[in-house]
């Protein structure tokens, strides 16, 4: 529960009172203009309390993570600090990174051969246009002379 007290947590809530608030006196307002004849406001006078409501919808959301995410963090425990395994550790650079921590490793991969082995006229044409277009990177699409 103290994380709902944190000075963000507060400045939510606050904004969450008076934008409730301000929509539903919004709502009153146009019920009364749509009382007084304005045909208009009766779509207004449904839309505002609507808005008031989804701000209330997000605030319950949020409000709800944020405790899920404290009782997770709560119900983890303790991590081991124990050697990191062989693999973690030969993969890491020992002065760059910390132990347990694995590099991004990039993986690249052949390219696929053609169905049935047979070439496409559309996407050679297609490859060579695009091969113009990185041979001339200031000409337009529209200065293809193929």
């Amino acid at each position: 529960m103290k994380r709902l007290w944190t000075p963000a947590w507060i400045a939510r809530h606050v904004a969450m009172v008076v934008l409730v608030v301000g929509f539903l006196g919004l709502g009153w307002w146009q019920l009364s203009r749509a009382a007084g004849g304005n045909a208009l406001s009766w779509g207004y006078a449904v839309e505002w309390p609507v808005f008031a409501a989804f701000v209330l919808f997000v605030w319950w959301r949020e409000l709800r993570h944020t405790l899920r995410s404290a009782r997770g963090d709560a119900s983890a425990g303790p991590t081991t600090t124990g050697p990191a395994p062989a693999d973690r550790v030969a993969a890491a650079a020992p002065s760059a990174t910390p132990a347990g921590v694995r590099r991004p490793v990039r993986v690249s991969r052949a390219p696929a051969p053609p169905v049935d082995g047979a070439d496409d006229a559309d996407l050679a044409a297609y490859n060579r246009y695009l091969a113009w277009l990185n041979a001339n990177p200031g000409a337009r699409p529209g200065d293809y002379p193929g």
